[in-house]
């Protein structure tokens, strides 16, 4: 397959002049000094805000919007909404003072959501959708209801772990009945609770919600190899590795995050620990040099070698991770990877071959992965070299993903101009323009000094009242 490759005018223009800033030079410095980012934060606003919008008139209460068509689609359970997009923009809506909005949307989930649903739910997307946008919007507004409907969204998710002779949780759950489906499993989703849970458990002062999820880890983290990895899939049933394949993005990615991001919340010296080991071994043995750049392809968690030519956008965030963990140098290399991938396609490509660095499919779902990891390297240092490479990558999505009723996929793009899909994702409300309007804005609702995001981008610290 032929890959039309952007030329370096034609990105310097889709990108508003920015999209040539290397990481590391003044360059980007020199445009961090230039942009006015109160008003960039003001843009970001407007463009939520205009969205949102569409998203009432057309998809109210419903999971996800298309923007193009303006219609809508269903998530969780065929032809039955949960309100996913409504409750993941809650908390993005109360730091942008979007206050009657913000208000809109809770009385709905007060009068219309209810989980007592008799179909199958995957676990660790409605966790770390609906179980964290609930506690987000519960810490920014304080309204008791919204609490009590995150405890039983969360009592109903623990079945699944209940159900398992090793605490792994199966990926689907019966919201209604507890039944569990399933079993073939991986570290995303046997290992993305711990902070939701965790909040959880402080907020009510059961501990059982933490206890089950940090259990969850530790069974995986105990069975590392000598390298210091795991392999990425795991059996529910009988607690045991189902490939080789030590992965950082597609079924691992936010099991790391979530052993940093519970030392940060909770003071968890094992989670802190386990942190550092895995992000020690995995640049020591699966940090691969290709042309010069750094990437992290698959490799055998045993011997070290590469299974899989590979990267996905999804391991972005493995450069922010690094930098929060103490492994700076090493996360601004990875990051640079991912900036001349900007570079060259103007949107990052959902799957790359690191060895030609050429896309391995043409459509992208809007994803917040590269902006969430010049979040954390921005907040650890202020650098604002880390803005200006943000500004373009929320330039770059508003010239691309723009369409008539919200921001959309994309189903191509090699093409010019890129060819849209019809999709708008849950996380966009909760992730990228929150990530954006945090970094622009510098908003009042938020001490930066104290923030903590889920992988889902959900305030679970750091709300100023």
């Amino acid at each position: 397959m032929t890959q039309h490759r952007l030329t370096r005018r034609h990105a310097l223009a889709l990108s508003g002049g920015l999209a040539a800033l290397g990481l590391t030079g003044l360059p980007a410095r020199a445009a961090a000094q230039s942009e006015d980012w109160a008003a960039l934060g003001a843009d970001v606003k407007a463009e939520f805000k205009w969205a949102w919008d569409h998203y009432v008139a057309k998809a109210w209460g419903k999971d996800e919007i298309n923007p193009v068509s303006g219609t809508a689609r269903s998530f969780f359970i065929e032809g039955h909404d949960l309100g996913l997009s409504l409750v993941e923009a809650l908390d993005t809506l109360w730091i942008m003072e979007l206050d009657e909005e913000f208000q809109a949307g809770v009385d709905w989930v007060k009068s219309s959501l209810s989980f007592d649903v008799d179909a199958f739910s995957q676990v660790f997307e409605t966790n770390i959708r609906l179980v964290g946008g609930l506690i987000s919007a519960y810490l920014a507004c304080g309204d008791p209801v919204l609490l009590e409907k995150t405890k039983d969204l969360a009592d109903r998710l623990m079945k699944a772990f209940d159900a398992s002779p090793h605490g792994l949780p199966y990926r689907y759950v019966n919201l209604k009945t507890g039944a569990v489906r399933d079993p073939e499993t991986n570290l995303a989703e046997i290992g993305t609770y711990a902070t939701e849970f965790g909040v959880l458990g402080q907020l009510t002062g059961d501990d059982r919600y933490y206890a089950a999820a940090k259990r969850a880890m530790k069974h995986a983290l105990d069975m590392r190899s000598g390298k210091g990895l795991m392999a990425a899939n795991i059996h529910a049933e009988t607690g045991l590795f189902t490939s080789r394949n030590a992965s950082i993005d597609v079924y691992a990615d936010s099991f790391y995050e979530y052993l940093w991001d519970s030392w940060e919340l909770f003071g968890d010296t094992d989670m802190k620990r386990w942190a550092e080991e895995c992000m020690g071994a995995m640049v020591a043995h699966q940090g691969k040099r290709f042309d010069g750049r750094l990437w992290f392809p698959m490799v055998d968690y045993e011997t070290a070698e590469t299974t899989a030519y590979s990267q996905t956008v999804l391991g972005g965030y493995l450069a922010g991770l690094l930098g929060q963990v103490g492994l700076k140098a090493a996360g601004d290399d990875f990051l640079a990877t991912y900036t001349e991938m900007q570079e060259q396609y103007v949107i990052i490509p959902e799957s790359t071959d690191v060895r030609t660095r050429t896309p391995r499919g043409k459509g992208t779902g809007l994803r917040p992965e590269f902006a969430d990891a010049y979040l954390n390297l921005w907040l650890g240092d202020r650098d604002d070299r880390y803005r200006a490479l943000t500004a373009i990558h929320y330039r770059n999505m508003k010239a691309t993903s723009k369409a008539a009723y919200g921001y959309t996929s994309l189903k191509d793009i090699t093409t010019r101009p890129m060819e849209q899909g019809d999709n708008c994702p849950g996380y966009w409300w909760s992730e990228q323009m929150k990530y954006y309007f945090i970094m622009f804005a510098e908003p009042r609702r938020i001490d930066l000094n104290r923030l903590q995001l889920s992988t889902e981008a959900c305030v679970l610290r750091g709300f100023v009242k």
